[in-house]
């Protein structure tokens, strides 16, 4: 879930309740209908809240894996080129000590 969807989500739930809860007060209900009126919006509002936030969490989680994968490839990619291209540089300065070998075996005749 992308950050703007979720703070879409936050706000229309956040509306919701407050408008249930507007409408409650001024509805002509006798006080213990009302109370029971807002209690269970109140309870219905923190079950969409909480289907919410597990969603988003679900979401995050679900993220930082395909992430976490990612860089995983990523490292083990670089990792690898970095191994040939020590292999390469190896060989390279191996002909480099071979050529002053015999540059210096010439020398030394």
């Amino acid at each position: 879930m992308s950050n703007n969807s979720g703070n879409v989500l936050v706000a229309l739930l956040t509306g919701a309740v407050v408008g249930a809860g507007v409408g409650i007060l001024y509805a002509p209900d006798k006080g213990k209908k009302t109370r029971k009126k807002i209690k269970n919006s109140a309870l219905k509002a923190k079950e969409d809240i909480s289907a919410s936030i597990s969603n988003a969490k679900d979401e995050f989680t679900k993220s930082a894996e395909a992430k976490k994968m990612e860089f995983e490839e990523k490292l083990e990619d670089t990792l690898s080129n970095m191994s040939y291209k020590a292999d390469d540089i190896i060989v390279a300065l191996e002909k480099k000590l071979e050529d002053l070998r015999k540059k210096n075996a010439q020398l030394q005749k």
